[in-house]
């Protein structure tokens, strides 16, 4: 596939499977308690978050695991009217390239792969769980991203590029760790959508609290990622909120499947409405596995905002959001809608491999853009996130 486009890809969206001790390898274990603990319960290991044992994940140990892409057919609109959970009847022991850098190396020279980004697969939703302790969430975390350098590396042999975890529960830590993260030579970094819980409360992302962190994202010209995660929302008692929940029980629809994408919207809204890119126009954020369905309602409430308060806005804000954001669609959604609205060259192609939900192979995704110019297709795949990935000093 690589040799008949001209070139090889950049998978903006892929990921690892935590070791086991990814959270405890570098955690003092006085603190053990206060963040992160296993215990087994009926023959089975489950993580103990601040004290809770979490079930999120129901096999957190990811051995064995459901095969890369498994719920493919299941997200393109399941053609066999399969119940989900038939999707996952399959279990193989866990694969080397989803804990080892080098094996990951090999099997993306076999899927055609340049280069990709990599995200955590727990990491993302430890932060809601001890939301409760902003001190215990730096500690938390300070660790998780010594194991992940350790492991991962932020730019390993210059193809994978880890993105160390963000929390802006204190400023003061996110400064402090982005600092360390700059100085190990990340490419970006990455954070949940979401209002973080601080020592005073629930704050905005884009408070002038934050300043301090958001300068040297611009000064320093890295890429800010909002990943999906758990971002904290409610169902409001219309659905059961438990992940455990999600594929048990019932088989029905729930409004539950749209929190990822209200989550993203809030988020990407509230950058523009609290002016963020005014006070620092070098800060370059993406949207990655939160979907581009809210894309359109997003800008139509931007711009019916601006006409009911003139003079707020510098500049369209469509176009503030066009500027400094770039979106990652669902591979499931409609790609040219994206395109449409963001332009071509904001557009970032990711596969969310090797979860159940992304793709088996991450270039089957390249038959989705068999309608876009040559150009443009090289954009999606590979000279957007080329571009995101090096940093870019303000001057």
């Amino acid at each position: 596939m690589s040799d008949d486009l001209g070139f090889i890809p950049f998978d903006a969206d892929n990921h690892y499977y935590e070791a086991l001790d990814a959270f405890t390898r570098y955690l003092n274990p006085k603190d053990g308690p206060r963040c992160v603990q296993w215990a087994e319960i009926n023959g089975r290991q489950y993580p103990v978050i601040g004290g809770q044992v979490s079930r999120v994940v129901a096999n957190a140990t990811f051995d064995p695991i459901s095969p890369a892409g498994a719920m493919h057919d299941y997200f393109r609109g399941n053609p066999d009217k399969k119940h989900p959970i038939e999707f996952l009847a399959v279990r193989e022991a866990i694969r080397p390239e989803y804990r080892d850098h080098d094996a990951r190396l090999a099997v993306m020279d076999q899927q055609g792969v340049s280069k990709i980004w990599l995200f955590p697969t727990l990491g993302m939703l430890y932060e809601e769980i001890l939301k409760h302790d902003p001190v215990g969430v730096g500690i938390m975390f300070t660790a998780f991203n010594r194991w992940l350098q350790e492991d991962w590396g932020f730019a390993y042999k210059d193809r994978i590029f880890a993105g160390p975890y963000i929390s802006l529960a204190s400023v003061e830590w996110a400064c402090t760790e982005l600092e360390w993260a700059l100085s190990q030579g990340a490419r970006v970094v990455c954070m949940r959508p979401a209002a973080p819980t601080t020592i005073n409360g629930q704050l905005s992302p884009f408070d002038a609290t934050y300043d301090p962190f958001w300068a040297r994202v611009n000064e320093a010209g890295i890429t800010v990622i909002i990943h999906a995660g758990d971002s904290g929302y409610s169902s409001n008692g219309y659905a059961n909120d438990s992940f455990s929940a999600t594929f048990s029980g019932a088989w029905k629809p729930s409004i539950k499947s749209f929190a990822i994408e209200r989550a993203a919207q809030d988020f990407i809204i509230t950058s523009v409405f609290e002016k963020l890119f005014d006070r620092f126009p070098n800060v370059r954020m993406a949207s990655i596995e939160n979907g581009s369905g809210f894309l359109r309602d997003a800008c139509d409430k931007l711009t019916s905002t601006a006409k009911k308060m003139p003079g707020y806005f510098v500049d369209d804000p469509v176009e503030t959001l066009r500027n400094n954001w770039w979106i990652n669609p669902f591979w499931e959604d409609d790609v040219h809608e994206v395109a449409d609205i963001m332009g071509a060259d904001h557009v970032l192609f990711g596969s969310d491999w090797p979860h159940i939900e992304g793709m088996p192979n991450p270039l089957d995704y390249v038959t989705e853009l068999k309608a876009f110019s040559d150009s443009d297709r090289k954009k999606i795949l590979l000279d957007n996130v080329s571009g995101l990935n090096e940093l870019r000093p303000a001057r």
